[in-house]
């Protein structure tokens, strides 16, 4: 099956809350971005997303963390398109207080969300 996979940095105005920390819809928007090209690699249409069946926020995502968004096409239906998406944390920034600029390399990607829902395409694609 079709896998799209984006990775994007956090910036300040990502940062909704108190001490740097992005909002869930950020995340959720990287994954749909990503549905959008796994149906367009699919269809060669952009679709439109219908419904979330699972949406799961398991790490905080703090403003200059680099995220990581994959999508895989797991179903397809007649005009449905059922994708699950997984985000993971991929460079952590300002672990040291002291120095606020330095950021880390994980070692082992950090899942920090993860979501499945249903696209539908026109008729025919």
């Amino acid at each position: 099956m079709i896998e799209a996979k984006i990775r994007l940095r956090m910036s300040q105005t990502d940062a909704h809350y108190g001490g740097n920390l992005v909002d869930g819809a950020r995340v959720m928007s990287l994954f749909g971005d990503v549905a959008t090209e796994i149906l367009i690699r699919h269809d060669g249409d952009e679709g439109l997303f219908v419904a979330y069946d699972l949406v799961e926020f398991l790490a905080p995502v703090h403003a200059g963390d680099f995220i990581e968004a994959i999508g895989r096409l797991e179903r397809v239906g007649n005009t449905s398109r059922k994708i699950a998406f997984e985000a993971y944390k991929v460079i952590e920034a300002g672990v040291d207080p002291d120095r606020p600029y330095r950021a880390q390399v994980l070692k082992q990607p950090l899942l920090v969300a993860r979501a499945s829902g249903t696209c539908v395409v026109p008729k025919g694609r």
